[in-house]
C-alpha cells in the first residue's frame, strides 16, 4: 500500500504521533463520553454542513442517511453542557440560518442559551472579509459563559485582500477573488453556472489543485497534504478559512479575558434554590424524619444532624444547643457564633417553599442575601454535575455516628425529579434486521402524538426486527455491567416494553418483560432475581455512578433527602437500603425526552449501510 493510499488515521500517527499519545485521538465524536474529555477552556467545532448546504438535499437534523451527520450538532451540546468551558466557536454553511424557514438556527440558538446558558453571536463571513480570495460564506457562532457584560461581543473589522487570484495562480486570471472550494462537483465547464474549480489564467482555462486551493483556504505552501490530489482537494474543501478563524479567534479570546470566572448572577432555578432551603431547613430543624417507601415520615426513627456543609464552601454549619450554630472556617480554623433565631424559623422556610414551587425558569429570592450574610456563610452552593453529594452533614442516632456524610437531594417543588437525565450515555442502540433501506424515510416521516410507537410498530408490519446491538457509550455499558453482566440486554428489552407498550412503572415493566418471555438472560422468568438486579442498580444510579464515567463500585452519596411538595423534608439511608430500593422500585418510570435533543427515535442508515434505531434510557421518579 503507497504513502496516499493509507488511510487518513495510519498517516496521521506517521506525521503527527502525538495526537495519538494518551488515547485522545477519536474518529467518531458519537462514541465519545464528554465527562472523559479533559477539561479546556474554548470548544471549537465544524458540525456537517451537508444537511444544510444550498449543494446537498437539506434534510438539516432529519440527515440520517449517512449515518447521523444531520444531529451531530447535539453531540457538541453534549460536551459543552458536560465540560463548560469558558466560549464555543462553531461553524456551518451560510445556509443553516435560513434552513427550514429559520426554525433550525433558532433552535440551534435556543440550545446554547436558554438550555447551555451561553450569549450567542453570529455573523456570515466570508473568507474574503480577511483577506484571503475566496468567497466561502460561512456562519459563525460564538458564545461565552457568564457573559454578562453591558458591551456586546463584536465580530473584527473586514480586512483587505492580501493577495488575489492572479497571486494564486502566478499569472492574470480573470477574477480577483476565486469560487468557493467545494468537496465534490469538480469539471463543470467554466462557463457553466455550477463551475467552481476552472479559472481562466492567462488566457488559457486551468483548473484549480491542491496547489492554488491551499494558498485560498490560508495554508502554508509547505503544509503537506500527505494523499492523492482528489483526496486533498476533498479535505480542503471541508476545511475552514484559516485566516477568518484566526481573526475571529483572536477577537473571541480578547472578548473572553474581560469575563468574570464566575457569574455574579443572584437567579437560580428550582433545583438548585431547593438545595438551599434544604441546607437553612436542616439548620433549622435540626434532625431528619426517616422515611418509608411512601415517603412518610417515621416521627420516631429519625437522624440528629449536629454539622451542615457541602463540598463546594470552605464553612461548615455546627449545631448547637438552642438557636446556636458555630460557622466555622474549615482552611483557617476560624469561628463565628450565629443565634439562628433572630432570622431563621419556620414561617421563613414555609414562605420560602412556595416561592420555589411558583417560580418559573430562573429567578431571584432577594431575601436569600440578607440572611446569608446574617449566617455569615460566603456562599451556599450543594453539589455540582459531578457530585452525587449535594450536602455533607454530620448524623447520629441511637445505632450510628457518622462524620462528612453525603446526601444527595431530590425535590418535589417543581416537577418530579429525575433519576437519571437524558443524554447521549443512555442511548441504547438496535440493529434494524430483515427491512430494506427504502423504507428509512417513509418511517422518519411519522410524526403523529406517539411517533416513537408508532415507528417501531411500522418496522415490525413491514418485518423488520429491533436487535439489541450495544450502548453508545462505553461508560454505561461497563456502569451496567458492574450491577450484572446481562443488565445492557435486560433494559433494551425493558425500553421495548415502554416505547411500544407505554408501561413506564419498573415494576410493572420488567412484569411485562417476564410475561412476554422477551428476555434470553439466566433466570429470565424468575421475578425475584430479576427484581434485586434492577434495585440494585436503581440505588447504584441515585448514589453511585454517572453514565458518563466509569463506575467504581463506590456509592458517593450515602443517602437522599427528598423535598416534597409541602416542604417538609423526609431522609432516606443505606443503614435502611431495603427501604430505599423499595422506595424507587415503586416510584421510578421511563420518561420519554427530547428525541432531537437526545438523537433516537429515528432510523439511521450507518456508513457500512445497515440500519440502526436508538431507544433513549431517561429515568424520573
Amino acid at each position: 500500500m503507497s504513502r496516499q493510499e493509507k488511510p487518513t488515521n495510519i498517516i496521521l500517527k506517521d506525521i503527527s504521533p502525538n495526537i495519538f499519545k494518551n488515547g485522545l485521538f477519536n474518529d467518531d465524536i458519537r462514541a465519545i463520553s464528554p465527562d472523559e474529555i479533559p477539561d479546556f477552556d474554548v470548544l471549537c467545532a465544524g458540525f456537517p454542513c451537508q444537511p444544510f448546504s444550498q449543494a446537498g438535499f437539506k434534510k438539516g437534523f432529519a440527515d440520517n442517511h449517512k449515518s447521523e451527520r444531520g444531529n451531530l450538532f447535539f453531540n457538541i451540546v453534549d460536551i459543552i453542557e458536560a465540560k463548560k468551558p469558558k466560549a464555543f466557536f462553531l461553524e456551518n454553511v451560510r445556509g443553516i440560518v435560513k434552513h427550514d424557514d429559520g426554525k433550525t438556527f433558532k433552535k440551534i440558538q435556543e440550545v446554547l442559551t436558554k438550555e447551555l446558558g451561553y450569549s450567542f453571536y453570529y455573523k456570515v463571513v466570508k473568507a474574503s472579509d480577511y483577506g484571503l480570495p475566496q468567497l466561502r460564506p460561512r456562519t459563525f457562532m460564538i458564545g461565552f459563559r457568564n457573559d454578562d457584560k453591558s458591551e456586546n461581543f463584536d465580530f473584527p473589522k473586514e480586512l483587505p485582500l492580501n493577495f488575489n487570484m492572479s497571486d494564486v495562480w502566478g499569472g492574470e486570471c480573470s477574477r480577483e477573488v476565486g469560487f468557493t472550494i467545494r468537496v465534490g462537483g469538480r469539471g463543470s465547464n467554466i462557463s457553466d453556472r455550477r463551475n467552481w474549480d476552472a479559472y481562466l489564467v492567462d488566457g488559457e482555462v486551468k483548473k484549480l489543485m491542491p496547489e492554488q486551493a491551499k494558498k485560498m483556504q490560508g495554508f502554508p505552501s509547505e503544509f503537506d497534504f500527505p494523499v492523492s490530489n482528489t483526496q486533498a482537494m476533498k479535505q480542503l474543501g471541508n476545511s475552514v478559512a484559516i485566516d477568518a478563524i484566526r481573526e475571529c479567534g483572536k477577537t473571541l479570546l480578547d472578548y473572553m479575558a474581560t469575563l468574570k470566572t464566575e457569574n455574579n448572577n443572584n437567579t437560580k432555578n428550582k433545583g438548585e434554590w431547593t438545595e438551599l432551603y434544604s441546607f437553612l431547613k436542616i439548620i433549622n430543624d435540626k434532625k431528619l424524619f426517616m422515611s418509608d417507601k411512601d415517603l412518610i415520615a417515621n416521627k420516631e426513627n429519625y437522624l440528629t444532624v449536629t454539622k451542615v456543609s457541602t463540598l463546594n464552601i470552605e464553612q461548615s454549619c455546627c449545631l448547637e444547643s438552642g438557636d446556636k450554630v458555630i460557622v466555622k472556617n474549615e482552611k483557617t480554623g476560624e469561628e463565628k457564633e450565629v443565634l439562628v433565631l433572630e432570622f431563621l424559623n419556620k414561617k421563613l422556610l414555609k414562605n420560602w417553599a412556595s416561592i420555589i414551587k411558583k417560580g418559573k425558569g430562573a429567578f431571584n429570592i432577594p431575601e436569600f442575601d440578607i440572611l446569608q450574610n446574617q449566617l455569615g456563610v460566603t456562599i451556599i452552593k450543594g453539589g455540582n454535575s459531578n457530585q452525587k453529594a449535594d450536602i455533607i452533614l454530620d448524623i447520629e442516632n441511637s445505632s450510628i455516628n457518622k462524620k462528612d456524610e453525603g446526601f444527595g437531594i431530590k425535590s418535589y417543588l417543581g416537577s418530579k425529579p429525575t433519576l437519571l437525565n437524558a443524554s447521549g450515555n443512555t442511548n441504547f442502540i438496535f440493529k434494524v434486521k430483515n427491512l430494506p433501506s427504502k423504507y428509512l424515510d417513509e418511517i422518519n416521516a411519522i410524526n403523529t402524538r406517539t411517533k416513537l410507537k408508532d415507528r417501531i410498530e411500522k418496522i415490525y408490519k413491514l418485518g423488520g426486527e429491533l436487535e439489541f446491538f450495544k450502548i453508545e457509550r462505553d461508560t454505561m455499558r461497563y456502569n451496567l455491567e458492574l450491577i450484572d453482566s446481562n443488565m445492557p440486554e435486560i433494559i433494551s428489552k425493558m425500553l421495548i416494553e415502554f416505547f411500544v407498550n407505554r408501561i413506564s412503572s419498573i415494576k410493572k415493566n420488567i412484569q411485562e418483560v417476564i410475561s412476554a418471555k422477551n428476555l434470553n438472560t439466566a433466570n429470565a422468568e424468575d421475578f425475584q432475581s430479576l427484581e434485586i438486579k434492577i434495585k440494585r442498580l436503581l440505588v447504584a444510579i441515585l448514589l453511585g455512578f454517572f453514565a458518563g464515567k466509569k463506575w467504581d463500585g463506590h456509592y458517593n452519596a450515602k443517602g437522599t433527602i427528598v423535598v416534597k411538595d409541602d416542604g417538609e423534608q423526609v431522609a432516606f439511608h443505606i443503614i435502611e437500603q431495603e427501604v430505599l430500593e423499595d422506595y424507587l422500585f415503586e416510584n421510578i418510570k421511563f420518561d420519554t425526552p427530547s428525541t432531537t435533543r437526545h438523537r433516537y427515535g429515528s432510523l439511521i442508515l450507518e456508513n457500512d449501510k445497515q440500519m440502526h434505531f436508538k431507544l433513549n434510557m431517561q429515568l424520573r421518579f
